[in-house]
Formats: structure tokens, C-alpha cells, sequence
């Protein structure tokens, strides 16, 4: 999981960009970047470990001269952690391209040893975005065009379609000829266009979310459809062409569960309303399963579950109370790269409103649960605070399966609901009782914002991965997203 954005504009766009990479923060905490591009043809681009606001200060910007140019926010994946892994990347050959990254390749190993040893490409680390970047680089300089077009960036778009398997959003931008945008066939990682009128042409903006739009000036256009590439020349002329005869749209149903911010929408769907439609069907089955419930009241874990619990406790008509006061400055727990910064990081980030738990029988409400040690240090909390009864709920059906597209959720044998019944997860993390969301209530609280899509990508509940995958491809990665394996990769790099 990545943040990605693209933008073209008649003036200096840096400022833009850093506005966007803000609003996509949720979405990486490891490293920033961004590279722009002046009229002369001339890149300027930093990068560092650390949030947006570390990584650009003023003297930062002041050199990031250009009208159009991409960032990217990154959190630390399988493939490592360290400032040789921040994004955009850069090859020289041709043109000179720059590209950031969403999501993940599945065959960027076989694609690594092909770029070695039959096309001679030296690759500086073992991130699956340096393959994706020169199988595309690679693809666009065999056609040899002196001066290239559209049609030669869709050409190597379509290529890099038939080799890469996986997930992933591109922004890319080509030297001197302007920026590039792409999506996979399945479309699993998001990408959004927006418009907006500048005084002479039409300015545009390509991200992972449309949240930061309305800010920026800008209005959603509509979203990179799968297979799809778009390019926006250096006069502002924006072109596109579907670049792939295999597709079906399959988005990654997690992102509105948790991934992505309330205030977007992502293919057609408002993550808000999905949200509040998940809250719904929860409370109906909670009535369903136990209509004479004794809950006192619903409170949230924030903040990606407030949506939710909100809906969920008008459906069953009692209180809604914010038990928790959570600090703004801790990043999110999910995304931390280890178990014991996870654990410490709970007490840090959420002070508990004793008042609203003691001699209550209280029903907390969450997006999901991981590996269960956030819920677990959460209802200890609860109980510390004197709530009577402990009552857990879940906005998304057990986490059972490791996640191949981008998101570096956890080896399978540490997610809690692997291998358990509900019930014993429940003892596990100490509730008196646990509800899970049905799969097929999540399905139909995503699918109604938007019934044209059949399909969504949800293999972390189902198994179901809907690209070809070897088994050695997911015993390998089931050992490098071990606890352990990425505490030795931290403390190496």
C-alpha cells in the first residue's frame, strides 16, 4: 500500500504535489518523494526516509522547479526499508523516465533475472517497482522513436501489461514529453483523474484518491479504468488508450474497509457510504444473533472504524460514545513494520475515557482484525477502565490469508483468524464476545455504490487470488513476512 499522485499544470506544481503526498500520508509512513519537471527539460526531485513533512522543507522546495511532476508516500514492504527503496525511481534510458508505484508484482523475481541476463538491465535493489520500471523503460526504448508520441507510451504500456503479473498504479513521468499514468487489468489499486480550468489550458491530477481534489481546485474527471493508460502531453493534452485486451475490473475491496481515507471515492464508490452501509448490516446481524443483547453502548476504535459505528449504533438504537482519544502524531499501527513497535505504539496512540466504559456493558467496534494484538491490548484497556461486559465487532469478515497485491499485512500463520474459530479468536483477544462482518454483507455494501463491478479483490478473507501464482512464490513470501525476518531486515539496513 502506496500513495501515488501526477500532476500537470501551467505554473510550478511542487507545492501541489506536497499538498496531495499530505492527504495520501495514511497510505505510507516509511519515505516520501516527489521529481518535477521545468520547460527546459531539466528534473529536480527529493527523497527521504520519514513523513512529507520531514522530507521537504522549505529549502527542499524551493528547488523543486517544474509544471509537472509525481510523488509517492511508501511504507516498508517484503522487498525492504531503506532510502534506496523511496520512490520515484529513475532510469536515464530512454528519455529519462521517473515512476512511482502502487501495489505489488507477483513475477517481479523471473522478471528480474529477464532484465539481467536477457536485456542486460542492472537493477540496484529487489523492489518489484525498479523491475516494473525497467520492463517499462525497457519496452518503450526497443522502439527505437527518436521523437516518441502517445502511441509509443501506449505501445509500452501494452507490453508491460503482457509481462507483469500482480497489481499496480502507475504514475510515470517521461522527460520533456510529459506524464504517464497506468493501471493493471484487473484495476486492484486505485487511481483517480481530476480537471480543473487554468487560465490558458486544462490542468490534471492523477492520484490513488481523489480526497485531496477539492483543496487542490481540482474536480474528479473520472477513475484510470483498468488496463488503461493515460498520458498528458507538455501542452496539456490529455490522451488515453486501453491498453490491455484482458481485463476485468476487480478492485481491492480492503481499501474500503480501511486503506483509503472516508472523503474518497474509488471507482464510482464513496468509501464514506460504503462504510456506513458495512455498520448496517453488522447491527442486523448482531440483532440477528442475539436480538435481547444487553449492550450499553458502541464506541469506536478510531478512526477508520467511526463510520461504521456510527451507522451501527443508530441501527440498534443506543448510544454512541467516543471512548478514545486518539493522538493524531502516532502513525497507523497497522502499517508499522514490526510487532513489538505495534504493541507499544497501542498505549501511545489511544487514551481511554474511563467514564464510558466503568459498569458498562460496552460494544467496540473496529474495520477489522489483523493479527489481534491492537484488539487485545484494546479490550484490556477497556476492562482496566471498569466496563462490566467487553463486546467486540468486526466491519470486515476474518483476516485468514496473507495479501499479495501491494498490501505487507502479515505472514499467515501470524493473522489471529487463521486456523481459529470465532470463538476462539475471541478468547484470544479476550472478548466476551466477537462479530464478524459475513463476506457477503461486505460485498453488498461495496458492490451498491457502484453494481457494475462483479467481481472485487478480496483473497485476505476468501483465499481467492485472481492471478496465477506458484506455490514457491507464496512460501517465499510467507517467510520474508514473518516478524522475525523483518526484524533482521531492520536491523541490517
Amino acid at each position: 500500500m502506496c500513495g501515488i499522485v501526477g500532476i500537470y499544470s501551467e505554473n510550478h506544481v511542487a507545492s501541489s504535489i506536497y499538498d496531495s503526498l499530505l492527504m495520501l500520508q495514511h497510505r505510507g509512513q516509511d519515505a516520501a518523494g516527489m521529481v518535477v519537471c521545468d520547460q527546459t527539460g531539466r528534473l529536480n526531485s527529493r527523497k527521504s526516509m520519514g513523513y512529507v513533512r520531514d522530507t521537504f522543507q522549505q529549502r527542499h522546495m524551493n528547488k523543486l522547479l517544474g509544471n509537472y511532476g509525481i510523488g509517492h508516500v511508501r511504507y516498508p514492504t517484503a522487498g525492504g526499508a531503506g532510502k534506496e527503496f523511496a520512490q520515484p525511481m529513475y532510469v536515464n534510458s530512454p528519455y529519462g523516465i521517473s515512476l512511482a508505484h502502487n501495489g505489488n508484482l507477483t513475477n517481479s523475481k523471473e522478471l528480474a533475472r529477464e532484465l539481467f541476463h536477457a536485456e542486460m538491465r542492472h537493477l540496484n535493489t529487489d523492489s518489484d517497482s525498479e523491475v516494473l520500471l525497467n520492463i517499462f523503460a525497457h519496452e518503450l526504448g526497443k522502439q527505437r522513436a527518436i521523437l516518441p508520441s502517445k502511441k509509443h507510451f501506449f505501445k509500452a504500456v501494452r507490453k508491460t501489461h503482457i509481462r507483469c503479473q500482480g497489481a499496480y498504479a502507475v504514475v510515470a513521468l517521461i522527460t520533456g514529453f510529459g506524464l504517464l499514468a497506468f493501471r493493471d487489468p484487473r484495476g486492484i489499486r486505485p487511481l483517480v483523474i481530476g480537471i480543473k480550468d487554468g487560465s490558458t489550458k486544462k490542468e490534471y491530477i492523477v492520484a490513488s484518491e481523489n480526497a485531496s481534489f477539492t483543496a487542490l481546485g481540482f474536480k474528479t474527471l473520472r477513475d484510470v479504468h483498468p488496463g488503461e493508460a493515460v498520458f498528458i502531453d507538455v501542452e496539456g493534452n490529455l490522451h488515453s488508450d486501453q491498453c490491455s485486451e484482458n481485463i476485468e475490473s476487480t478492485p481491492c475491496i480492503f481499501e474500503y474497509v480501511y486503506l483509503a481515507r472516508p472523503d474518497s471515492t474509488l471507482d464510482e464508490i464513496s468509501v464514506y457510504k460504503a462504510r456506513m452501509r458495512m455498520g448496517q448490516k453488522l447491527a442486523k446481524k448482531i440483532l440477528k444473533l442475539n436480538p435481547n443483547h444487553d449492550i450499553d453502548v458502541v464506541i469506536p476504535i478510531p478512526d477508520s472504524s467511526t463510520t461504521a459505528a456510527l451507522q451501527l449504533a443508530a441501527a440498534l438504537n443506543l448510544p454512541y460514545r467516543q471512548g478514545f482519544v486518539k493522538n493524531r502524531y502516532v502513525g497507523r499501527t497497522f502499517i508499522m513494520p514490526n510487532q513489538e513497535e505495534r504493541k507499544k505504539s497501542v498505549r501511545r496512540k489511544l487514551n481511554i475515557l474511563d467514564l464510558e466504559f466503568k459498569g458498562k456493558n460496552v460494544l467496540l467496534v473496529d474495520d477489522s482484525i489483523v493479527r489481534g494484538t491492537t484488539s487485545k491490548r484494546i479490550i484490556e484497556m477497556a476492562r482496566e477502565a471498569g466496563a462490566n461486559k467487553v463486546y467486540f465487532s468486526s466491519a470486515a469478515p476474518p483476516v485468514k490469508f496473507q495479501n499479495l497485491y501491494g498490501i505487507d499485512m502479515a505472514a499467515t500463520n501470524e493473522l489471529i483468524a487463521s486456523g481459529r474459530t470465532d470463538e476462539e479468536v475471541a478468547k484470544e483477544i479476550g472478548a466476551d464476545w466477537l462479530i464478524y462482518q459475513d463476506l457477503i454483507d461486505l460485498i453488498d455494501s461495496a458492490k451498491e455504490g457502484n453494481p457494475a463491478i462483479k467481481r472485487f479483490e478480496m483473497s485476505i478473507f476468501d483465499g481467492k487470488y485472481p492471478t496465477s501464482i506458484s506455490a514457491d512464490y507464496l512460501e517465499a513470501l510467507e517467510l520474508s513476512r514473518g516478524d522475525n525476518q523483518k526484524a533482521a531486515r531492520e536491523k541490517s539496513s
